[in-house]
This record gives structure tokens, sequence and C-alpha cells, in this order.
């Protein structure tokens, strides 16, 4: 194969600039993970309880009323359900609903509802959960329901202003764990209604990555952190609700056969017509100048592991530089809570270079988002300062460039007068939200750069 490739190459004539010397980077080793089983996972994922507090289901279904999960495997009191949010039982015994899992871990791309793939196009940007909360509030008049919502209701509104991003489509998971961090007692997990720590302030936008990565990444997060027992760290969002050791007990136990399914995830294909020919030449520049830090592809795959340090990508460092959960008193909550017991955060000053097959489903790029398409991770000269998505439809794809059709603008967030507007710009001159780094592709030519991407649609 590797021959093959060098013949390719040599065939074509082309010069490629020296591969970057990776040498004395770390490689981030594997942690053993608990068995489990995939299908009582994907059962579990979608149709159990794991977030026990919310809206009482008697508001819920006067307010919104049922709906198409849009999913398949919803049963009982899911069926009725948008995919994005369960039913569950509170420890009080009233049925509640609120969002789950896939608020942030699925995502539509060319008209396809995708369970595992990041929520692009979410709107993080107010506090639209909180607002809606209030109103279901106003038409509960039985007393054990109107406690349980005004649980869940406090708990929202503690958290909403550390979960607010600058613009729609990143997402703000990193601040709203740190958020509820702060409000638990590590030993307990006894809600606080005082926080213990401070909650970071600038809330890191990221770019949810897709789940099929985790078949061969070992470690969780951006920064490298996430190591350890993963199911137990997929679990994180129980910690709007747990209030017990024992209750984070009973769902750690069942999101071992969760991380098992996610272990079975396989990224979609390309779904329009590729160039064969172009990505055959594409093939041995990809291996020659990516390969090393991305991993190889085809019958012998090979993943490295690499932890880039953020010096040397050069993307925005502010997640790498320790803020939300990754500031050190976050690591050290961690460390001290029932999370701590079997996994750890440990996150370092750089970035983990992903695997990348399905890259070309996961726009916009970098772990921030700030990148609309391939063509600019290859090029930095091709990406825009400010830009706004030309709409969220997910078919409003562009298949030549690989990713989203946008619009390149000449102002930023500043001049926008309204709330309205201002988030729909992507502004890469504000903290956390830069397009810089990742230079690697630059020297290449555009012909070598057009085959590179016509290979990555075939990953």
């Amino acid at each position: 194969m590797r021959i093959a490739s060098l013949l390719v190459l040599a065939a074509c004539g082309t010069e490629l600039p020296p591969p970057p010397d990776v040498s004395g980077y770390p490689e981030l080793p594997s942690d053993p993970q608990r068995a489990g089983d995939p299908a009582k996972g994907y059962d579990y994922l979608v149709n159990g309880g794991y977030i026990t507090c919310g809206i009482p289901r008697s508001a819920y279904d006067q307010v919104v009323g049922p709906a198409d999960p849009g999913i398949s495997g919803r049963t009982g009191a899911n069926a009725s359900l948008p995919y994005d949010f369960s039913a569950a039982m509170s420890k009080e015994g009233v049925p509640v609903v609120s969002a789950n899992c896939l608020t942030c871990h699925a995502g539509s791309i060319n008209g396809q509802l995708v369970v595992g793939l990041g929520a692009a196009d979410r709107n993080f940007t107010s506090d639209q959960m909180a607002s809606y909360v209030d109103a279901a509030g106003s038409i509960i008049t039985d007393p054990t329901e109107k406690a349980e919502w005004q649980r869940f209701d406090d708990r929202i509104h503690a958290i909403a202003p550390y979960t607010k991003t600058l613009t729609i489509g990143v997402n703000s998971a990193d601040s709203l764990t740190a958020a509820l961090m702060a409000h638990r007692d590590p030993a307990t997990l006894a809600w606080l209604d005082q926080p213990r720590l401070d909650a970071p302030m600038i809330v890191a936008p990221v770019d949810v990555p897709p789940w099929w990565r985790m078949q061969k990444k070992h470690v969780m997060f951006y920064t490298a952190a996430g190591r350890g027992d993963h199911a137990r760290i997929e679990m994180a969002a129980s910690l709007l609700c747990t209030d017990s050791v024992d209750e984070a007990r009973a769902i750690d136990a069942a999101f071992v056969d969760v991380r098992a399914w996610i272990e079975t995830l396989q990224a979609p294909k390309w779904p329009f017509a590729i160039d064969q020919a172009l990505a055959a030449r594409g093939k041995p520049v990809f291996e020659k100048t990516c390969s090393r830090c991305h991993g190889t592809y085809g019958d012998s795959p090979t993943y490295p592991n690499l932890l880039i340090p953020v010096d040397v990508v050069a993307t925005d460092p502010l997640l790498a530089t320790g803020t939300a959960e990754f500031s050190p008193d976050f690591v050290q909550w961690f460390a001290q809570s029932f999370w701590g017991e079997t996994s750890h955060l440990d996150p370092q000053p750089g970035y983990v270079a992903p695997p990348l097959d399905g890259i070309w489903a996961t726009a916009p790029f970098f772990h921030n988002g700030s990148v609309p398409t391939l063509e600019g991770v290859l090029d930095s000269s091709k990406r825009p300062t400010y830009w706004v998505r030309t709409s969220y439809d997910s078919t409003d794809f562009d298949p030549v460039a690989v990713g989203w059709n946008f619009t390149a603008i000449t102002h930023g967030q500043a001049m926008e007068p309204t709330q309205t507007a201002r988030v729909k710009i992507y502004d890469t001159t504000l903290d956390g939200y830069h397009n810089t780094g990742h230079p690697f592709g630059d020297a290449l030519s555009s012909d070598d750069r057009r085959a590179v991407i016509e290979y990555l649609k075939s990953l």
C-alpha cells in the first residue's frame, strides 16, 4: 500500500514539504475499560432516566404535547417525546421531562439526524431553557409537582449565567460542567444553593466532537483530559440532578453499557460522488503530511493518540490553558468526588489531534468550530474573520469545500445593534473564538490540497 502511494506521487511529479517532526510529542496511553452490552446501552441512552429532575410531565404535556421522537428505539413514556428530551421519575415520585445527552450529541447532516454527531446548530446564546421552565411553572398547582418544578427551576437559573455562548452553533458544555461542580459537595454530591467554587465567567466555546472517535481515542476531551474509566465521565450530565453518591452509582452501572454502544458507532459515509482518481492522488499526500498526527486509514489503520502542544498547533489557546472544568479548582473537585474514584481529568497544555473518520460530516472545524470548511482548515487564507452560515438547514452544504455554506462579512458582533443578528456571526477576533493555527496545509500546492480533501471524503 505504501509503495503504491509513493508510485502515485512519483507519477504526478509532486514534491511535498517535509512532514512535521512529531518526535517528543506525548502519546496518550490507553486505560482499561469496563465491558458492557451495546444493545442495553442504546436503550438506556434513549429511554433511561439518568436526568432525574425536570419539568413535571403533566405541565410538559400541556405546554408542548406529543412529538415524533425522530430516532428509533424510543418506548414507554419516551415514545411521544422528541429525541433530545427524556422521561424520568424524580426521587419524590414525580414523572418529569428534561433534556438528555442527545441535546448536544445528535446532529443533522445532509438532512439526516445522526446519533453521535455533535449538534452544530444549537443555540446556547440565551437563557432559553430558563424561560421555558419558568413558563411551565405557571400552570402547576399540585404542591408536590410544584416543589419538583422549583427544584429544577432553581438549578437552571443557578447555572444559566455560566452557559451562554456568543454565537449559535458552539457549545458551552465544559463551562456548564464547571458550574454544576461549583454547586456540588464533592464528597456527598449534595446540591449547594451557594457555590463552593467560583464558576468560570468566560464560557469556553467548543465544537461537539463525534462519538465515533472514541473507538480510537484513549482520552475523551480535546485537552487530553478525560482519562481512566470513560463510562463514569460520560455520565457527567447527571450532575444537574444527582443528589447522592448512591444515585450516581446506579446511573454509572448503566453507563457502562452506554460506553459499550458508543464504541460500536461507525462514521457516516460521504453521500455524494467521489472523484476516485483525485482521491487516490490525495492519499499519499495525506500520508506524507498529515498521518503522523491524524493516523492512517484503510485495511490496516493506525492512530497515534498524540497530544500536540498548544504553541505548536497554535489554535485558540483558551480551552488548553486551564479554563472551564479544566481549571485547577475543578480538576481537584473531580479528583475528590465520586468521579475521581475511577477516572481523572489531567488536562494538558495542548490539543489531541483527532482521528478523521467521517471528518466531512463534522463541520465546522477546529475545537471551537471557528472554520466552516475543510478547505479553510488546509488553507488558512480561506478562513473568514467574520462569517455567518447561509442557513441552519443541514442540506445547505458545500460538497467542494466540504462544510457549511457561509457568507464572509466585513464586521464583527460589536457592530450589530440587535442580539438576534449578533449571535449569528462567528467573530474570530473574540477570546476563545480565534481561527488561527494549524498552518500545516499552507505549504501544499492548491492541487495537492484539493486532492487531500477528495481523499478525506472517503474516510
